[in-house]
């Protein structure tokens, strides 16, 4: 597995630039070394950036969050140490959850203090994760076409479904989770035989449903709502998308590829993590 996440990373990089979105930019971060999710932590008022620092799939030791000012300013580099290679996060009952490959890390909110480590029974390469109303966390397993639900320190398997196609980004939504869906058939430089989508999973049935209109049009990352729009983020080129129901995926700014897990301060503005620039840039919503 590790093979296989070096070189398609390596190989996106040589992926040609697309523009880098201007419109609605407010500012950018620099100085990450392969950020790969942006959480907005409203009760402290900064933002929180977990850095891979190495290969996405390798447990080194090289992984650690940093914090941001609402203005893109660095408080912290090295806010939390002694991870391996972070990705989405989640906050819920003043603890931070980090996804860390096979691991769920617990980080107390106020100090950045590492806490614990939470094992997730046969995972394979945990990404993104969020938390419900009722304070329920909720972390994808990209590649084995699952969600996996935490509660306090107790891991269980909330949904496992080859219609999920290696689901990526996820966004808690009402009684739903919104899941962003890189694709089927990933091959050894990341791209796939089809394309990924949006889908739903209804928090009590567990019924996975894809959304009208946005099947098979990009190998999706990150994903949020703020209302009834959903943004979500293409890695392989960049582009950030925006989705409303009836209508079409509409590209609303372009990065270079590696844009990542998308992050909100759930009104109107949007922080996307750069992995390969090391950057975050956050957009005004029109």
């Amino acid at each position: 597995m590790n093979t296989f996440i070096t070189s398609a990373f390596l190989a996106v990089i040589g992926i040609a630039a697309a523009p880098a979105a201007e419109a609605g930019e407010l500012w950018r971060a620099t100085g990450l070394e392969q950020p790969e999710s942006a959480l907005f932590d409203a009760i402290h008022k900064r933002i929180i950036v977990s850095n891979i620092s190495g290969n996405p799939g390798d447990a080194d030791g090289n992984g650690y969050l940093s914090v941001l000012s609402l203005d893109g300013k660095t408080v912290t580099q090295h806010w939390t140490d002694g991870m391996d290679a972070p990705k989405g996060m989640a906050i819920s009952g003043g603890k931070l959850y980090v996804a860390d490959i096979t691991k769920v890390r617990v980080v107390d909110l106020a100090s950045g203090k590492l806490i614990a480590s939470i094992t997730v029974p046969n995972a394979v390469f945990l990404n993104d994760m969020t938390s419900d109303q009722s304070g329920k966390v909720y972390v994808t397993d990209m590649l084995a076409d699952a969600i996996y639900r935490i509660d306090g320190d107790r891991p269980e398997l909330f949904v496992k479904n080859a219609m999920l196609a290696s689901p990526n980004g996820v966004f808690a939504d009402g009684d739903r989770l919104i899941v962003a869906s890189w694709g089927k058939g990933i091959k050894p430089d990341f791209s796939t035989a089809e394309p990924g989508g949006l889908l739903s999973v209804n928090l009590s049935s567990k019924v996975v449903s894809p959304l009208p209109g946005a099947q098979k049009f990009a190998d999706l990352d990150g994903v949020i709502a703020i209302g009834d729009t959903i943004y979500a983020t293409a890695y392989m080129t960049g582009a950030l998308y925006r989705y409303q129901a009836g209508a079409a995926p509409e590209a609303v700014a372009h990065f270079k590829p590696g844009s990542a897990d998308i992050g909100t301060d759930g009104k109107s503005i949007l922080y996307v993590p750069l992995m390969n620039q090391g950057e975050v840039a956050a957009l005004q919503l029109d």
